[in-house]
């Protein structure tokens, strides 16, 4: 009887260890089969070339490289919430994710204005990227932002070139012109002698028709192109004020939710975007330009010399700005002025 019971016992043991064992298969299992939809608030305004580009292309890789197990829902600028607002509903978690330009949110994080990227320094998309993913400036941007429930990723490197209702001969010219611009451009455009301001993306090209500003950047020639500026400007301003990023925010919270697939499928495709979408965007830059001179009547115009020298001066002047803003950012700038000398800049 009592040998009997013995192998009742180990045979139920014996059960029990196989559906313990069996329990994380099964709920791998589940869990492989969950899928998600996030709401993701753009700060571009849907006609932007980057709401389909950037944002809509994401959507559908998303899509397809998790077999529809992770959508993303995606609204254009102001629709939930507007640039400036981004930042909070994503802190706050009403959507968990957006996009966003770092010069709206400056004071959040002491290398924030670095992530944007400083007016005057660098000259080459791939440079920025350089400085955002290998010199550590996105990083020390999370550093700062992980506390606070969210975190950045680029989204891209872009350069920022202004188009004007008026051409510019002189710093003269120039400060006659009211600018639509943000971040630390603001600034820099306001040492060359104009009068910038800050305007929503949806407003920019009724500003510009009106008159209420002279001209505006939106990136570069493909934000022109999209944003139907070059109907009311025909005045493409060269070389580059800079290169900026723009960037995704994400609520940690909900990142953190994300099966371990899918925040590793969504982790790995906008750091792979970050750097197809920068290069693709230096080719549609090229094609918009050439768009803009042969069937719109756009000028291409160099900066005189003597705004492009206040711009030097200004940009000086905004990089030591950005290193005094604490240990980090101060770091940050030697990471900059470094690789400005590597380059042979300074």
């Amino acid at each position: 009887m009592s040998g009997s019971t013995n192998k009742l016992n180990r045979r139920s043991m014996l059960k029990a260890s196989v559906a313990v064992a069996a329990a994380p298969a099964l709920i791998g299992s589940a869990q492989a089969q969950q899928t998600v939809t996030w709401k993701v608030q753009a700060h571009w305004p849907k006609a932007s070339g980057s709401f389909n580009d950037s944002l809509g292309v994401l959507a559908k890789e998303l899509e397809e490289r998790t077999g529809g197990r992770f959508k993303l829902e995606t609204y254009g600028a102001g629709e939930i919430a507007k640039d400036r607002e981004i930042y909070n509903v994503v802190r706050r978690g009403v959507v968990p994710m957006g996009t966003i330009s770092p010069a709206y949110i400056l004071g959040e994080a002491q290398a924030m204005g670095l992530f944007y990227g400083v007016p005057g320094t660098l000259r080459e998309s791939w440079e920025m990227m350089h400085l955002t993913k290998n010199l550590g400036i996105e990083k020390m941007v999370n550093e700062e932002l992980r506390p606070k429930g969210v975190m950045m990723m680029a989204e891209k490197a872009y350069p920022t070139e202004v188009v004007l209702k008026k051409k510019v001969t002189s710093a003269a010219d120039l400060g006659s012109l009211k600018v639509r611009s943000a971040g630390s451009m603001l600034e820099y455009l306001a040492a060359a002698g104009a009068s910038p301001q800050q305007i929503a993306g949806p407003e920019i090209y009724q500003a510009i028709s009106t008159g209420v500003v002279d001209g505006a950047h939106w990136g570069a020639a493909i934000g022109a192109l999209s944003m139907k500026f070059w109907e009311v400007a025909k005045f493409h301003m060269k070389p580059a004020l800079g290169f900026a990023n723009d960037a995704y925010i994400v609520n940690i919270a909900a990142l953190d939710k994300l099966p371990p697939d899918l925040k590793l499928q969504f982790v790995s495709l906008v750091e792979e975007r970050y750097f197809r979408r920068s290069v693709e965007y230096l080719n549609q830059e090229a094609v918009a330009l050439t768009t803009g001179k042969t069937k719109m009547d756009v000028e291409v115009v160099r900066f005189p010399d003597d705004v492009l020298k206040k711009f030097a001066d200004a940009s000086n002047q905004i990089l030591k700005k950005e290193a005094a803003k604490g240990d980090v950012a101060q770091k940050g700038t030697q990471a900059l002025t470094k690789l400005m000398t590597d380059l042979g800049y300074v």
